[in-house]
């Protein structure tokens, strides 16, 4: 990493870029064809592949970053970070702990909400990594990376803790097990008894019941994505449970708050059906989406929500139903041929069904498109044939 932020580092990844037009070999040799040394041009390009794929999370500020794959892949989106940095700075933090950096996309976005960060990672590549990303987009006077184990920090002079626990372990890929964090989640879990503000990022599959006592709870997506999980304790906590939506655009975010235990109403399928975003889901706040649009539930235990009149929601994609039947396969494919169905969207919730097999099964044929849901209502699987909006 050192040497790529050197001037013949540099002059590498401007060439590199340069000859970057999608066909390895050919910007390969032309990389080599500036006497390039062989290890410095491999360098350069990833570099280069790298930070064309990060554009999607960093933007524009990719462009001079620097990455690892398992980095990039696990680096929260830029939007989610400065979401957050907000937030911290919104309630008074002004120095930072953050517990295992990667890369520094939280540290970074918090340095330019104006929070003095001091940061730690236990992986020395990735920490390298990290204090190279600090030094490119000129927040050495707000952030100090250090390579350390992330249990010896004394974090007790600090406004507030970030901690995001690596879910990864070389040659065993994702860790689900919170035990298996590094650090472990015991270590992570009581970070809130030693500094009150702290905030925990977590994978969105994260166990409610490990939510700690008082803390809010939020699900995070991003343009229908869902991202992650953030345990904000503490007097950062401000519900017990959240759904944001966040989009990469400038449309603005959208948050949706409740309980987390309540329950919808159950009732009758109706003209709409609404399928919650997968925040709004994972948050558990269908109980709460339902009454922002006066709907309920077919089933349950399944989070599609019906309607008797339209309702425009950021929190929702809206289909309207035209037919429903008890799943059949021979009466869905002569439904589909009647109507002249040739697209077909396929969605489910509490069917055993494999969309793709179905599809192939029903032998789709014509010029009309139509959205299928295979769920189940008062227990029983049941087909919604919908025209999409």
């Amino acid at each position: 990493m050192h040497r790529l932020q050197t001037p013949e580092g540099m002059n590498a990844l401007a060439v590199a870029a340069a000859a970057d037009h999608g066909n390895p070999l050919a910007a390969a040799s032309a990389v080599r064809s500036h006497g390039i040394a062989a290890d410095l041009a491999s360098a350069a390009l990833t570099q280069v592949e790298l930070r064309r794929r990060a554009v999607a999370k960093f933007g524009a500020a990719a462009g001079r970053m620097f990455f690892t794959r398992a980095g990039l892949e696990q680096a929260t989106r830029a939007v989610v970070a400065d979401r957050r940095a907000a937030r911290l700075a919104a309630a008074g933090v002004r120095t930072m702990a953050d517990l295992g950096c990667g890369l520094g996309s939280d540290a970074l976005a918090a340095a330019r909400a104006g929070i003095s960060v001091y940061a730690v990672e236990a992986d020395p590549d990735t920490a390298a990594v990290a204090s190279a990303n600090v030094t490119a987009l000129g927040l050495d006077h707000l952030i100090k990376v250090d390579c350390a184990d992330a249990t010896t920090v004394s974090v007790a002079d600090f406004d507030a803790v970030f901690a995001d626990p690596a879910r990864r372990k070389a040659g065993r890929g994702r860790v689900f097990d919170p035990k298996s964090f590094s650090p472990p989640w015991d270590f992570v879990a009581a970070l809130a008894t030693r500094v009150p503000r702290t905030v925990l990022k977590l994978a969105p599959g994260i166990d409610h019941a490990l939510l700690p006592p008082g803390a809010e709870g939020e699900w995070v997506s991003v343009d229908g994505d869902l991202v992650e999980a953030a345990f904000w304790c503490g007097p950062l906590a401000a519900a017990a449970r959240r759904a944001t939506l966040l989009s990469g655009t400038a449309r603005p975010p959208a948050e949706l708050t409740g309980s987390g235990v309540a329950k919808a109403p159950v009732g009758a399928v109706g003209r709409y059906v609404y399928d919650p975003d997968p925040a709004v889901v994972r948050s558990h706040l269908v109980a709460e989406f339902a009454e922002l649009i006066d709907g309920r539930l077919g089933d349950p235990e399944i989070a599609y929500v019906y309607s008797d009149t339209p309702a425009d929601t950021p929190f929702a994609r809206r289909l309207e139903i035209t037919d429903v039947l008890p799943f059949s396969l021979k009466r869905l494919r002569t439904l589909l041929r009647d109507r002249g169905v040739g697209r077909l969207e396929i969605r489910k919730r509490g069917s055993a069904l494999e969309p793709e097999q179905l599809r192939r099964d029903l032998r789709l044929s014509g010029p009309s498109a139509a959205s299928l849901i295979l769920t189940r209502v008062a227990g029983a699987p049941t087909t919604l044939l919908c025209r999409p909006l």
